[in-house]
């Protein structure tokens, strides 16, 4: 995961470089806007038990490319539709584990016992987007509000625990959901702008049940996104 923040760290220090270059090119009645974007989030559960709980700080990285497509003649009303990636951790109480060739969930009642839990996935993503905004060809410093829906395939996901029952460590395992969707939301002026994503659809899949209950819980990510052309 520190590797993701080192590039996604290099990308936004380009940003600047990028709107220099941008300021000495011709004008271009046909430019287009954000099609290149990375951000970082800070990831919670939705619909969790009331004994589920998390701790530390679950982080997402998100990388990728959006085709811009502005639908009318001033072009600040585009359609976004793009290709991405994305690493999400989440820290918490809920111990997955394997206990004769089948996968166990259980509830860690005391934090004493364990320094580290955590489920991390790997996701392809599709991002479609609604957007508007104030730019023009010659300003590169506008606002937006891009709203849409993004679909994602889980290519790989681990999970981790570090405690009195050792190192548990698993890849792979039944009992995901490998394809996620949610809602997207996008809002800000120049480079800073706050990101918004609501999973429609449970992290886990419907074999997944403690205390005779679904686990139903869903992904919600708050942060920052960064655009460049």
């Amino acid at each position: 995961m520190r590797y993701l923040f080192i590039i996604v760290c290099l990308l936004l220090g380009f940003l600047e470089g990028s709107a220099q270059e941008q300021n000495i090119k011709e004008i271009d009645s046909l430019y287009k806007e954000d099609q290149i974007y990375a951000g970082v989030t800070y990831n919670l559960l939705g619909n969790k038990p009331d004994d589920i709980s998390q701790s530390g700080f679950s982080l997402g990285f998100h990388l990728g490319f959006i085709k811009d497509m502005p639908i009318n003649k001033r072009r600040n009303v585009a359609i976004g539709l793009g290709l991405g990636y994305s690493a999400n951790s989440f820290n918490q109480n809920l111990l997955i584990n394997k206990e004769n060739n089948v996968i166990t969930y259980d509830i860690l009642a005391d934090s004493g016992t364990y320094s580290k839990n955590k489920f991390s996935s790997h996701l392809v993503e599709i991002p479609f987007e609604f957007r508007w905004r104030t730019s023009t060809a010659t300003e590169y410093s506008f606002w937006r509000i891009y709203t849409g829906f993004k679909v994602g395939y889980m290519i790989t996901h681990t999970t981790k625990y570090k405690g009195d029952l050792g190192t548990v460590k698993f890849s792979d395992i039944e009992g995901f959901n490998k394809f996620q969707y949610g809602l997207t939301l996008s809002v800000g002026y120049n480079t800073w702008n706050l990101y918004l994503y609501y999973g429609l659809n449970p992290i886990f899949n419907e074999n997944v049940v403690i205390a005779n209950e679904k686990l139903d819980m869903n992904s919600v990510k708050i942060g920052l996104v960064f655009y460049i052309l």
